[in-house]
């Protein structure tokens, strides 16, 4: 199941790093779909330095940029870094000095990131192909690593946070913008894997994400941002039944995007 979710995650991205994005319409929210849109983002990346449009696919759910705590000369690992929208952002704060290394598992991605790079000549950019349970990254070697709605896709989320650790040097910390839910999470979403490749029902509930993290050995774990997401009511009618609609307008609390920090010793 984990590469058949893997292999649906991939080819779902891959269509829209190769589909002509329309001007200003954020047509592909975190969803990946082009007719139903749950806004992950909305427009905080505005007015952020360094921001730029040709590598914003609109497939965020935060800011971890925000709470990153970046520096001149820190080495920044971005985990599913798709067109490099916050490498470039984060390549602003490094510096020259600094260095950043995005990471995606999709080519497609990948090629419309080198493309953005050559166009912006960033010097301090790296772009690698690979999977995040097993990153072609050297231990010990980055300070900071920040991630934007990619996680949540990730099926072994505790392998991840596992290769976070073994990569980040001692004293390293790691700011990740991702989906979680409260409350009852209907079968329908958590179960498809359309929606999967869309965030949504791959989510952990809070308490599960933040546990992931702790086991990992993570320190000083920090929700510093946390947003609900409001879910169309296309949504639901599109993967539930009207028996699970009804149960989950009643008793599911929401999907929210969460921005958790936490450092290794």
């Amino acid at each position: 199941m984990s590469t058949e979710i893997k292999e649906q995650v991939r080819e779902k991205y891959s269509e829209i790093a190769t589909a002509v994005k329309e001007s200003g319409c954020g047509c592909y929210g975190c969803c990946g779909q082009p007719t139903i849109e749950v806004s992950m983002i909305g427009n905080e990346y505005k007015g952020v330095e360094g921001h730029i449009e040709e590598a914003d696919l609109g497939l965020g759910c935060g800011l971890p940029t925000e709470h990153a705590a970046i520096k001149p000369g820190d080495t920044v690992l971005d985990l599913g870094c798709g067109a490099g929208n916050d490498v470039f952002i984060s390549a602003i704060i490094t510096g020259n000095t600094g260095r950043v290394i995005g990471l995606d598992f999709t080519p497609e991605m990948l090629e419309r990131a080198k493309k953005n790079q050559r166009k912006l000549h960033f010097n301090n950019v790296e772009f690698r192909l690979g999977d995040i349970e097993s990153m072609p990254v050297e231990d010990n070697s980055v300070d900071v690593v920040i991630s934007n709605c990619v996680l949540n896709l990730v099926p072994d989320k505790a392998k991840a946070f596992s290769e976070i650790k073994r990569v980040l040097k001692p004293g390293g910390h790691f700011c990740v913008s991702d989906i979680v839910f409260e409350g009852y999470m209907p079968d329908g979403l958590r179960k498809s894997i359309e929606m999967y490749a869309g965030c949504i029902s791959g989510a952990l509930e809070k308490d599960e994400y933040l546990s992931v993290i702790k086991k990992n050995g993570f320190k000083e774990i920090n929700a510093v941002k946390y947003r609900k997401i409001e879910v169309p009511d296309e949504v639901f009618e599109k993967y539930l039944s009207k028996d699970e609609i009804d149960i989950a307008k009643k008793s599911h609390r929401g999907v929210y995007s969460i921005t958790v920090t936490a450092k290794v010793e």
